[in-house]
C-alpha cells in the first residue's frame, strides 16, 4: 500500500475520534457566587477553591471544565434540564433529588449560622425570630425546614435582602435587621475584609459538599463514576482534596 495512501487513511480515521474526544472533554460546570468556594473574580474569571478542585478532578478523569456562573434558581433549573452537567454544592437538596446523581466522596462541609450583635442575647431558633428582622443574601436558597419558618406568616419574620456578605454584615451592625442568616466561610471572609471582629452566632445547619451530576447530562452515571475514580486516584497519590 503506498505510504501516502496509508497516511491519508490514518488521518481520516483519526479526525472523527479527535472530534469525539474534544466533545467529551468539555463538561459544563455551573456555580453561583459563594466565595471563597466559587466566585467570579475582578477579571471576570471563575475562581475559588471549589472550582479549582472540580477542574482538578475533571482533568484527572480526562475532561475539561467549562465554568459558568448562575443565580441559584437558574443553577438548579440547569441541573434539572441537563444544561448544567456538574455542580459542586450541598448534598441532599430535596428539589434536586429526582433529577441528580451524587458523587460518593465528601469534599467538605458548609455551615449555616444565625449571626447576632454582641448586645443581643443568644436567640432560641426559630421562636425568638418571631416578629424580628432577618437579613438574607439575595439568590441563596435554604433547606425546606429553614424556609418553612422564614415564610410562616404566623411568625411575622421580616426579610431584609442584600446582594453581598459585606453589606449584610454592615446592615446587621447598623441595626437594619436583628439577625443575619448566612454561611460561615463567606461571612468569615467578608468580616476580614471589613476588619470586623468575630460575631456571636447559633449554628443552624451543617451541610455536606459533594459533586452533583444532572441525570439528563450525557452519560451521567459514567461521568460520576469516572470522577469518583479520579478522586480516589488523587487521594492515593497524597493530594489534599478537602475544602476548608
Amino acid at each position: 500500500m503506498p505510504r501516502r495512501f496509508c497516511l491519508l487513511l490514518i488521518a481520516l480515521l483519526w479526525l472523527p475520534a479527535a472530534h469525539a474526544d474534544d466533545a467529551k472533554r468539555r463538561i459544563h460546570v455551573g456555580y453561583y457566587e459563594f466565595p471563597p468556594y466559587s466566585y467570579t473574580d475582578a477579571q471576570g474569571q471563575p475562581s475559588g477553591s471549589g472550582l479549582e478542585l472540580t477542574a482538578r478532578l475533571l482533568e484527572q478523569a480526562g475532561y475539561q471544565a467549562e465554568f459558568r456562573s448562575y443565580p441559584g434558581a437558574r443553577l438548579y433549573g440547569g441541573l434539572i434540564d441537563g444544561s448544567v452537567e456538574v455542580w459542586t454544592g450541598a448534598s441532599g437538596k430535596p428539589e434536586l433529588t429526582e433529577h441528580t446523581l451524587e458523587g460518593r466522596h465528601l469534599l467538605g462541609e458548609i455551615t449555616l449560622n444565625l449571626y447576632f450583635r454582641h448586645d443581643t442575647p443568644p436567640p432560641r431558633v426559630p421562636d425568638d425570630l418571631n416578629g424580628r428582622g432577618v437579613i438574607l443574601i439575595t439568590g441563596y436558597s435554604y433547606w425546606q425546614e429553614v424556609n418553612r419558618w422564614l415564610e410562616d406568616p404566623a411568625r411575622e419574620i421580616t426579610q431584609h435582602r442584600t446582594a453581598s456578605h459585606t453589606s449584610a454584615l454592615e446592615m446587621l451592625l447598623r441595626r437594619r435587621g436583628d439577625y443575619l442568616l448566612d454561611y460561615q466561610t463567606p461571612v468569615d471572609e467578608a468580616r476580614q475584609l471589613l476588619g470586623m471582629r468575630e460575631l456571636p452566632f447559633i449554628e443552624v445547619q451543617r451541610l455536606p459538599l459533594k459533586l452533583i451530576f444532572s441525570r439528563r447530562a450525557a452519560d451521567a452515571e459514567r461521568l460520576r463514576d469516572e470522577l469518583d475514580r479520579a478522586y480516589e486516584e488523587l487521594e492515593e497519590a497524597g493530594e489534599d482534596l478537602w475544602l476548608p
